[in-house]
């Protein structure tokens, strides 16, 4: 094991940023892609879609300025794994952009059908043998 954590570190700083920034646009690229199968025309979406991209900045942004060293962070209980845990899982973007949309496509009932979900459009891939794209 120790070897194998020598080859990492043995990588120049400019080469792991650069498979970072590729490694992120790449992840970014697949996230986006995604959207091709929404029904864009719908309001509906278009909010979660937009509440999603500006409350996963801002949602950190705010955990992350109440969490410098003076403050311990928005959630104050007793506990304080609890209030580690609430406030590490609040200060990801990425978190914040993976719940917040369940919960809004799952509780926002304005005009929701199984068309602005596109959940027909998986139905075909369910089962292996029904469509010649799932072999």
């Amino acid at each position: 094991m120790g070897k194998f954590v020598a080859v990492f570190a043995s990588i120049p700083f400019p080469i792991f940023a650069a498979l970072y920034c590729i490694l992120f646009g790449l992840v970014a690229s697949v996230e986006i892609s995604f959207l091709q199968f929404t029904n864009l025309n719908s309001m509906r979406n278009l909010i979660i879609i937009g509440l999603t991209l500006f409350l996963g900045i801002s949602v950190r942004q705010l955990f992350n300025q109440c969490s410098s060293p003076p403050r311990l962070g928005l959630v104050h209980t007793n506990t304080g794994w609890f209030n580690a845990f609430l406030n590490t899982i609040f200060s990801s973007p990425t978190t914040v952009g993976l719940i917040l949309p369940m919960l809004l496509d799952n509780t926002l009932e304005v005009a929701r059908s199984k068309k602005d979900r596109e959940m027909s459009w998986w139905v075909k891939f369910r089962k292996f043998r029904v469509d010649n794209r799932n072999e």
